[in-house]
């Protein structure tokens, strides 16, 4: 990337002196070289956009593609393209392929498919081998080659000692372990939250007992082992208390909520859509309410895509045997800045990177160029069209959304949607 000038862009960054003023920023061999009212620079690219705003580059905490094993749901570097025409500058990648991501040659795989790409990717490596919850992977050879977190992508850790030894032994070398929260002796085979709409419909629930119970669990577990936790996608009113609880004794402990959970509920199952068959399933308004303070008030770290790419297959049949599961990458900013306001959305973007070992690079003069061009303004209906992942399984079809991506900023390249 040579020289390549922003101009009239609002900087959105907390961190730095020019937050909410225009500015003009110069960007030179990946470095941001200026920032000033007025810049004037002829070799310079210049870049324009309608009401530019720039942010510190986003980041997703939960991300599924697919590759290896399931490339017809998502390849590695199509997922790419997507995070960065969606405004995400690094992402973590989920370990649900075919075979799972539990070792240090899995973790290279990811890496090497990933490099020198506009988007960083922080590979998450499963929690037990095969993930399936009974002996726990190579968790200190994963973090070696570069696992930012260890993971069973949405399967509950059943035993409770497993859970007790992955937090203990993760202390050794500072690893942090995501503990998805449900309880399979509750939740059984439900399909929907447990609510209403569940009986009206006759479909089997999900309890947000089956969530709360669980959570309650691993709360307990941490408070005794020490260890760092991270909550994947949270979604009732009574988890956002119980995190904040657990933040008042001083507990490691972070969590995030999906984009669908704090956006839709489960009214929307009445067409018995499978595009809205989700995990963590969709609740009701008064949790959306409760997400979104506890969002505001920083209970809640971050907010994620969940972006869960699934085949035609996969949801194109009845509700019972459709998997769980949506895209989210390209909606999800969109969605976010509907739901709430711009400067706790970007908040919200950006609220996990330190959690996962993600370089926060603030928006100053002699600072690498990392961040996201966006517009925060206009509201459109998210379509199809709109869709650049393989897969189309996105419960926001046909939802308002709100603001424009222009592209991103990050490791000497410049991708633009337009």
């Amino acid at each position: 990337m040579s020289a390549t000038l922003f101009k009239n862009a609002t900087i959105v960054d907390y961190s730095s002196e020019h937050h909410l003023k225009k500015r003009d920023v110069l960007v030179e061999k990946g470095v941001i070289k200026k920032i000033a009212s007025t810049i004037s620079e002829p070799k310079a690219k210049e870049i324009k956009f309608k009401n530019l705003h720039i942010s510190q580059g986003w980041f997703d905490s939960s991300v599924c593609f697919g590759e290896p094993g399931y490339e017809d749901r998502e390849t590695i570097a199509n997922g790419l393209k997507t995070a960065a025409r969606s405004g995400f500058t690094a992402i973590a990648l989920n370990a649900l392929t075919l075979p799972i991501v539990d070792s240090k040659s899995g973790i290279q795989y990811v890496k090497g498919k990933s490099i020198g790409n506009a988007v960083a990717v922080y590979p998450v490596g499963a929690l037990t081998v095969q993930a399936q919850g009974k002996d726990l992977a190579e968790l200190f050879d994963m973090k070696s080659e570069g696992a930012v977190s260890f993971y069973d992508y949405q399967l509950p850790i059943e035993n409770a000692n497993l859970l007790k030894i992955a937090l203990q032994y993760t202390q050794n070398f500072e690893g942090l372990v995501q503990s998805f929260p449900m309880d399979p002796s509750i939740s059984r085979k439900g399909l929907v939250n447990e609510e209403i709409n569940s009986t009206k419909l006759g479909l089997k629930g999900i309890p947000a007992l089956s969530e709360e119970l669980q959570l309650t669990r691993d709360l307990y577990l941490l408070e005794y082992t020490g260890g760092s936790l991270h909550i994947p996608t949270i979604s009732t009113k009574k988890s956002v208390q119980l995190i904040k609880d657990a933040k008042k004794k001083g507990l490691d402990v972070s969590c995030s909520v999906a984009i669908n959970n704090l956006c839709l509920t489960d009214d929307e199952l009445d067409g018995f859509d499978t595009h809205y068959k989700l995990l963590p399933p969709l609740r009701t308004q008064q949790d959306i309410k409760a997400l979104l303070k506890g969002l505001k008030d920083g209970v809640i770290d971050g907010v994620t895509s969940n972006h869960d790419p699934r085949i035609i297959e996969d949801k194109k049949t009845e509700f019972d045997h459709a998997a769980f599961g949506s895209i989210g990458l390209e909606s999800c900013f969109g969605a976010l800045n509907q739901a709430t306001d711009m400067e706790i959305a970007i908040k919200a973007l950006n609220g996990l990177k330190s959690r996962f070992g993600v370089e926060t690079l603030p928006i100053t003069e002699g600072s690498k160029a990392n961040f996201t061009l966006f517009n925060p303004e206009g509201t459109t209906e998210f379509s199809e069209a709109d869709i650049t992942s393989t897969s189309k399984n996105a419960a926001m079809l046909g939802k308002t959304v709100k603001g424009k991506v222009y592209g991103i900023v990050n490791n000497t390249k410049v991708v633009l949607n337009e």
